[in-house]
């Protein structure tokens, strides 16, 4: 599973059909697991639908347990603060994916954190439900 939750290709197949994020150039033929640690790597576009770039993700990976956690910490064109960590636990029968997100949205709009945060929540079901799928498959 690990290989399939930090290589660009499985990104994408978890967030279709709603989005799509592409590689900053830097980054183009490596995963999550082989980018420089705590650099950032450029701009990963978020393209809604797959096709319309709406926001961008300025890609830091800061820690990596290689297969079990990696930590991101970004900073995108809509959040001040983007913060993204992936676990993966064994368990009887399969692995136990854990994301869990800390945001901040750049404009002070009353309310926004708790919309976004709810959005957010949603569509990280979404993936999951997309990599449990995949995997069901198999």
């Amino acid at each position: 599973m690990w290989d399939r939750v930090v290589d660009p290709e499985g990104i994408n197949h978890e967030m279709r059909p709603w989005m799509t994020m592409t590689m900053p150039r830097a980054a183009r033929g490596l995963t999550v697991e082989t980018v420089p640690l705590g650099r950032p790597l450029g701009r990963a576009w978020l393209r809604l639908l797959g096709v319309v770039p709406f926001d961008y993700d300025d890609l830091t990976i800061v820690e990596i347990d290689p297969g079990r956690r990696f930590l991101e910490r970004s900073t995108m064109l809509s959040m001040s603060r983007w913060e993204h960590e992936r676990t993966l636990t064994p368990v009887p029968g399969g692995t136990r994916v854990h994301d869990r997100v800390v945001l901040e949205p750049r404009l002070p709009v009353p309310g926004l954190s708790a919309v976004l945060a709810r959005v957010v929540d949603l569509f990280f079901k979404h993936r999951q439900r997309r990599l449990r799928a995949h995997f069901s498959r198999d």
